[in-house]
């Protein structure tokens, strides 16, 4: 839906199964490297989307709407994605583009909007995602549309993962994460199955077992935040020095425009009054005088 601010709140996980039978989860997350929430929000919210797919990641879904320019903000959000998660991330990118309705309205393709005055930023995008895009038309109600464009998205999916060996993208966060709920689980399920202690007992043991997830969890949500803040503040200074040096480039420019202006009117001078010196020694020699240069 069309919103001044980010529509989703919090990291989502919706199943479903495939008509191969196959199943696929899906995990919908707010703007995870928008600059304007905070780190802390974000770190808790990277530690949940993380902990709702603890074995990984098989492909990451980069969401752009073709109804605006790709802008700075989105620019930096990509490169902070890389940056946090490792430049191995962008083997499991695709980009999906909302907004497919705009362009049918202009009787456009989404070649005909990416062959228009593509900015770089976008185009590097679109090439460090080995040129996985798709369009999407979400006010569609054509059935068979429905079907081909997700029928599109789920190929690049399994492109992608046929890419990877069907290894799922993971790091540190995603072991760290998985060995705690494995530990959570072995642990629970021993005292479930012991005859050696009491209903309370067992319920006090739970308790203390879940506590100490919980701590394992902050822990993990304090390590997610340091190191989203150093990338945060990374790239916060990359940006300003590319802004800092694009001023000056621009700064640049302009000074030898207005020296070229000068040079070309200095010229236009010397012509002008060339032709006035030659114009006026052709009328001496028409009239009969003599000079000497």
């Amino acid at each position: 839906m069309s919103s001044s601010a980010g529509v989703t709140s919090t990291c989502e996980l919706q199943t479903t199964v495939l008509q191969d039978g196959k199943m696929l989860s899906v995990i919908d997350t707010p703007g995870l490297f928008d600059f304007s929430a905070e780190p802390e929000f974000i770190g808790k919210e990277i530690v949940k989307c993380i902990n709702m797919a603890k074995d990984g990641i098989h492909a990451v879904l980069v969401v752009l709407s073709v109804r605006s320019r790709f802008s700075r903000e989105e620019e930096a959000a990509v490169q902070s994605l890389r940056k946090f998660f490792g430049s191995k991330i962008s083997d499991y990118m695709i980009v999906v583009f909302t907004g497919g309705d705009d362009l049918e309205e202009n009787d456009e393709t989404l070649e005909d909007y990416l062959g228009r005055d593509c900015p770089e930023p976008l185009k590097d995008t679109l090439e460090m995602c080995g040129d996985r895009y798709v369009l999407f038309n979400n006010k569609t109600k054509d059935e068979s549309q429905k079907s081909a464009q997700l029928d599109i998205l789920l190929s690049l999916v399994n492109e992608v993962v046929d890419k990877n060996d069907g290894k799922p993208y993971t790091d540190k966060l995603f072991v760290e994460l998985k060995k705690g709920a494995m530990k959570l689980h072995d642990q629970t399920a021993e005292v479930n199955s012991s005859e050696g202690y009491s209903e309370q007992e067992i319920s006090v043991l739970k308790q203390q077992f879940n506590k100490s997830y919980e701590e394992h969890l902050k822990r993990i949500t304090e390590m997610v935040e340091s190191k989203l803040k150093e990338t945060t503040q990374r790239l916060e200074q990359q940006l300003a020095e590319e802004q800092a040096a694009r001023l000056k480039a621009e700064a640049n420019a302009q000074a030898a425009q207005v020296k070229s202006d000068d040079e070309i009117r200095q010229l236009r001078e010397h012509l002008e009054r060339a032709q006035r010196e030659t114009e006026e020694l052709r009328k001496q020699a028409v009239s009969g005088k003599c000079s000497i240069l």
